[in-house]
């Protein structure tokens, strides 16, 4: 029988078997990618040459297409949509290339501007900072190069007056070096590439922007030919734009700005090509924002009834954009005027008021006493009495005017109190057998006058049982006997 000690060193040999064909397999399928040439190519990648990185322009797609975008805008082709379904042209599919080919550009100037800003880091990092755009970006390395004094560096044209002065400042204290020549020239050659590809991508949109009365005429309607096609490149085509919701149409084209520092006052954010259109344009400033979104609304609509061809003629695409005019003039109109209100109609009926028994006795309640009249008046010429002397305390006011220092104010009793005072006697002495202290013994009668009686009397002469009153005096009870 195998003891513990036995299965535990059985239990070792079977794992370590089986890490050992779990290595075998993993060798094997490293054997298998390095025979695919997926490692071969990751290996052979050099980040330092740029014919590696971006191979876009050197691609036969690029330059057949550019080759027809040449051709097509030499010969300026008159084409019609006359009675013609658009997917069948040829010039049609080499417009939808054109849109895709647009965004690969894009696409390319990205990796090519990572590839500058990672060579030129070591002469200026703090200029990918303040120069975010990648087309300028190239430019300004272009023309700056190795050169560590920028004031004799001409950067006029190329960026605002703000960022020049930024720039300026920032390279005086730069803690880069001067690159070797080798780096230098292959970053300039980089940004040759990359304004290349900038004027490429202009040549493609100029092409796209003649052909977009008959492609896009309704969005052409709403913003422009230029800007409609610029919408489309940036977008990667007619039915890529219909798709996307306004919100994002608004930002398409849109670039970061770097005002390093100065007001934001009159800078627009979120805010893309729509803003090079004439309705934009002439829109007030504080307005601007409120008709960029509703230019991208409806540029939104336009493009998707383009998408499907609904209207050919354009005349939706006017519609929208007679709208969007009306709507903006009536944002600019100033408010209607306050008219003066008109006095309300007199009412020629008597108002209900209250009456009666119950609001006579409230009114006499809380009616104030001719005291209180008194003094609340104040006689001219004459100081008033106080309750502390020398007008300090409680004024008196008219009270005790008349001479003798005294208050001399006769205070009548009021229906109310003597209606209350009788209510009060008749309960005290109406109902209850007590003798008031108040009666007399004195009666008048008309024959003798004054005589002198006993109040008692009377009662003492009433007893209890048979001799109240209830029963006669003379008469008993009677039994009559049956016979």
């Amino acid at each position: 029988m195998a003891t513990l000690a036995d299965s535990f060193l059985a239990d070792l040999d079977e794992l370590s078997d089986n890490e050992a064909d779990v290595i075998d397999e993993e060798n094997l399928d490293v054997d298998q990618m390095e025979e695919d040439g997926d490692l071969a190519d990751i290996e052979a990648l050099n980040y330092d040459d740029l014919d590696n990185v971006s191979k876009l322009q050197k691609s036969r797609r690029y330059i057949d297409i550019m080759q027809k975008v040449e051709d097509a805008l030499e010969k300026e082709s008159d084409v019609t949509n006359k009675g013609v379904v658009l997917e069948d042209e040829p010039e049609y599919q080499l417009i939808v290339d054109c849109n895709a080919l647009s965004v690969d550009i894009e696409n390319e100037i990205v990796i090519i501007h990572n590839f500058i800003r990672d060579k030129y880091r070591l002469k200026f990092p703090e200029l990918e900072s303040l120069v975010h755009h990648p087309i300028d970006y190239a430019r300004v390395v272009k023309k700056i190069g190795n050169e560590i004094d920028l004031t004799l560096v001409d950067l006029e044209g190329l960026l605002p007056s703000a960022i020049i002065m930024v720039v300026s400042v920032t390279a005086s204290t730069t803690s880069g070096k001067p690159l070797p020549e080798d780096v230098l020239q292959k970053t300039v050659e980089a940004c040759d590439r990359a304004l290349a590809l900038d004027s490429a991508k202009k040549k493609v949109l100029d092409f796209v922007e003649s052909r977009m009365g008959y492609i896009a005429p309704n969005l052409s309607a709403v913003v422009g030919s230029a800007v409609a096609a610029k919408l489309m490149g940036t977008a990667g085509g007619l039915s890529s734009l219909a798709k996307m919701p306004a919100c994002n149409v608004q930002l398409l084209g849109a670039k970061r700005k770097n005002l390093a520092g100065f007001s934001t006052a009159t800078s627009q954010f979120h805010v893309g090509y729509i803003e090079q259109t004439e309705l934009f344009q002439s829109t007030p400033p504080s307005l601007r924002m409120r008709a960029c979104r509703l230019m991208a609304a409806k540029s939104t609509l336009a493009a998707r009834v383009d998408s499907i061809n609904g209207d050919p003629v354009g005349k939706t695409g006017r519609s929208l954009r007679e709208e969007i005019r009306k709507k903006i003039e009536k944002w600019q109109e100033p408010p209607p005027a306050k008219q003066p209100r008109p006095l309300p109609v007199p009412d020629s009926e008597p108002k209900k008021k209250r009456g009666g028994r119950r609001l006579r006795k409230m009114k006499e309640r809380y009616a104030i006493t001719d005291m209180r009249k008194l003094a609340n008046r104040m006689q001219f010429g004459i100081p008033e009495e106080s309750s502390l002397g020398d007008g300090l305390g409680e004024g008196y006011g008219m009270l005790g005017q008349a001479g003798s220092g005294k208050l001399r104010v006769s205070v009548g009793q009021s229906k109310l109190a003597a209606k209350v005072a009788k209510k009060f006697k008749e309960k005290s002495y109406g109902s209850s057998g007590a003798t008031s202290g108040l009666t007399s013994s004195l009666a008048f009668t008309p024959v003798q006058g004054i005589e002198l009686s006993n109040p008692q009397a009377l009662a003492n002469q009433l007893g209890s049982g048979t001799q109240s009153t209830y029963f006669s005096d003379t008469g008993t009870f009677s039994k009559i006997k049956r016979t």
